[in-house]
C-alpha cells in the first residue's frame, strides 16, 4: 500500500440557500513522502476537499482511505483521534494561543493525545522546535515573536506526534515573499528527510512548480493530478 491518503469518488453538495454539486467525483491518491500541491480559482472546491480528507468535514458521498483503512463513517470521537494522531494541520493563519509559550503551544496536540508523559512530550516539542531552528524561542509568548516565527511554531505544533501526512490550506498566504520561501524549504526538506507526505493547496504558483506534483481544480472536479 504506497498511498498513505486515497480519496475514491468523493461528491459534496451544498444544501443552502439552494442545493449547489460543489466536488464532483474526486479520486485522489497521495503517496508516501510526496509533495502534492492543490492548485485553482477560489471557489473551484479546493478548501472544500482538503477539509473532507483531513476528516473535519464528514458530510460527504464516496470514500475516504486512510493508511489503507477506510475512515469514512467513523464515530466522531474515533475521528478526532485518528485527525491528532495521523494528520498535521497548517493553515494561513496560525491559531496559536498568544498567552501560551511557543514550547506550550506546540505541546498541546501532543498533550490531547496523551500517550507520552509531560517529560517525553516536552523533548518531543523541543526537538521539532530544533528541526525548524525556533528552539531559542521556546519560553517567549506567542504573541511576542514575528509572523515568520508564527508559522515555523505552527509548523512544529503539526509535527508533534508526527503525522504520516502535513495538509496545508494556503500556509504562506499571510506571509512576505522570505518567509514564504523558508517555509517552502521548511516542507520540501521535510518530504526529502523524513518521507512524510505534504498536501498544499496554495494559489502561489511558483511555490507549486517546485512540488512534486500540482493537481489542478476546476468547477469541482479534478481537471489534472
Amino acid at each position: 500500500m504506497n498511498s498513505v491518503l486515497e480519496a475514491r469518488h468523493i461528491d459534496k453538495y451544498f444544501r443552502k440557500p439552494v442545493e449547489f454539486h460543489v466536488l464532483k467525483d474526486i479520486n485522489l491518491a497521495v503517496k508516501r513522502g510526496e509533495f502534492a500541491t492543490v492548485m485553482g480559482k477560489s471557489g473551484c472546491g479546493k478548501s472544500t476537499l482538503l477539509y473532507i480528507l483531513s476528516t473535519m468535514d464528514t458530510d460527504y458521498n464516496g470514500e475516504l482511505w486512510l493508511k489503507g483503512e477506510l475512515v469514512t463513517g467513523l464515530e466522531s470521537d474515533r475521528l478526532s483521534h485518528i485527525r491528532n494522531k495521523y494528520l498535521g494541520f497548517v493553515f494561513q493563519f496560525h491559531y496559536l494561543l498568544s498567552e501560551f509559550t511557543v514550547l506550550e503551544n506546540v505541546m498541546l496536540p501532543a498533550k490531547k493525545l496523551a500517550v507520552k508523559t509531560a517529560e517525553e512530550i516536552r523533548e518531543d516539542a523541543m526537538q521539532k522546535l530544533r528541526i525548524l531552528e525556533i528552539d531559542h524561542l521556546a519560553k517567549k509568548r506567542a504573541n511576542r515573536i514575528s509572523g515568520g516565527e508564527k508559522q515555523r511554531v505552527a509548523i512544529a505544533r503539526a509535527l508533534i506526534n508526527d503525522p504520516i501526512i502535513l495538509m496545508g490550506d494556503e500556509p504562506t498566504g499571510n506571509l512576505d515573499s522570505q518567509n514564504a520561501e523558508n517555509v517552502f524549504q521548511i516542507f520540501k526538506k521535510l518530504s526529502d528527510e523524513q518521507g512524510l507526505s505534504l498536501l498544499i493547496v496554495t494559489h502561489d504558483l511558483d511555490f507549486a512548480k517546485r512540488t512534486d506534483r500540482i493537481i489542478s481544480m476546476g468547477d469541482g472536479k479534478i481537471l489534472v493530478s
